[in-house]
């Protein structure tokens, strides 16, 4: 399990891609629509998604087999995505959420596999 990403609600997707590009050194789009972004920088991932889509939440990387592992320890649904990512999210203390998520070696973000 390795640290992925962290996820922030914003109102304009666009506007908050434009804003991290603008004042996060090296900052780069990994992908973009008008509904969520992906933005790294020095090997983070923040996950600008729209407001009401997903909560805000921090993710966890695991392996497909860990996944399943998880989802089934806490009676979770494993949802699929349009780039081929698999997760679910679980409550955590302070009214936060988690989530859980693999990359396929097919998924936009493979990047190999998860260890």
């Amino acid at each position: 399990m390795t640290f992925d990403h962290v996820a922030q609600q914003v109102d304009d997707v666009a506007a908050a891609v434009e804003w991290y590009c603008r004042t996060i050194s090296g900052a780069r789009v990994l992908y973009q629509d008008a509904t969520w972004a992906f933005v790294e920088a020095a090997g983070t991932k923040v996950a600008l998604i729209r407001q009401g889509d997903h909560p805000d939440h921090v993710a966890w990387r695991v392996s497909e087999e860990e996944l399943e592992r998880l989802a089934a320890a806490h009676n979770r649904t494993i949802r699929a995505h349009r780039d081929r990512t698999r997760s679910f999210y679980i409550a955590a203390p302070g009214g936060r959420w988690i989530e859980f998520i693999a990359y396929p070696a097919d998924s936009a973000y493979s990047g190999g596999q998860a260890t």
